[in-house]
């Protein structure tokens, strides 16, 4: 599967059953862009989270900003992922809770039902957004990023520019990305691990000006999946946008950085 259409992640339209809730359907209203105050609209992802869960959701109702859209999309929890979410149903646009095919086609439907005026920002169970950009950066830019705080271990250096052709430089977590850059779901749900760095790629490749800012700063819960196991996909990738060139640099450069992160063999022609 490629890039996916609009049409596949029309509403309900691979699972009826779903449930579903929010301001949009309890009072038929949706957050828009205004003049004086870009929309930003936050999407959590998550499945079976009751541990982090309402973490994120405090750390979003915090921002006290009028402007902020919130969306949680559920894969269908069995634990108690749903009642957290609906005890906050007043603060939260729209949620949804149905299966779905993995983290990025979770991600798609968020970004299909978020308003087209809008930049966009996900954040996983257990993420934290801290602070955001300014509304004069909101307004001169498409893409901004800012500063990954991981707890005791510092921050996460977010970069644009080359270092983007080696690895994904910019994580998700402190990432804005107005939905007129893709009007489409624009994660390849082929990837695991990596279809957020292909998209970052994709936008890099067609011009896009990443821009930082110093006031955007968000938390990123230390990640379950092993990144080492992912490299090859990593590397896929990189050929894919950037050539083969890249490619071989990045896995000489993973080399390199292999006792810090603990890769011992990679083959490039995987």
């Amino acid at each position: 599967m490629e890039i996916p259409s609009a049409t596949e992640y029309d509403s309900k339209k691979n699972y009826p059953q779903c449930l579903e809730g929010g301001l949009r359907l309890s009072h038929d209203y949706q957050k828009k862009s205004q003049i004086n105050q870009p929309l930003i609209t936050i999407i959590t992802v998550v499945f079976n989270g009751e541990k982090h869960i309402e973490d994120t959701i405090k750390s979003v109702i915090k921002q006290k900003n009028e402007h902020i859209s919130y969306i949680v999309i559920d894969g269908g929890s069995n634990d108690n992922t749903l009642k957290i979410i609906k005890k906050y149903e007043t603060d939260i646009e729209y949620w949804i809770s149905e299966p779905d095919k993995g983290i990025y086609d979770a991600m798609n439907k968020g970004w299909a039902v978020a308003d087209d005026n809008s930049h966009i920002l996900f954040l996983g169970a257990g993420d934290l957004i801290l602070s955001l950009p300014t509304v004069n950066q909101m307004y001169s830019n498409k893409a901004i990023f800012g500063r990954v705080s991981l707890g005791d271990n510092g921050f996460f250096k977010s970069t644009s520019g080359w270092k983007l052709k080696l690895g994904n430089t910019l994580h998700h977590q402190a990432l804005l990305i107005h939905k007129s850059l893709s009007m489409v779901p624009p994660f390849n749900t082929q990837y695991k691990v990596y279809a957020d760095y292909d998209f970052n790629a994709r936008l890099f490749n067609d011009g896009v000006n990443f821009v930082f800012s110093d006031s955007f700063i968000a938390y990123a819960l230390p990640d379950g999946l092993t990144s080492k196991l992912y490299i090859h996909e990593c590397l896929k990738i990189i050929e894919k946008n950037f050539g083969i060139i890249w490619k071989v640099l990045a896995a000489i450069y993973y080399l390199y950085q292999g006792t810090k992160y603990g890769f011992r063999r990679i083959s490039i022609f995987s």
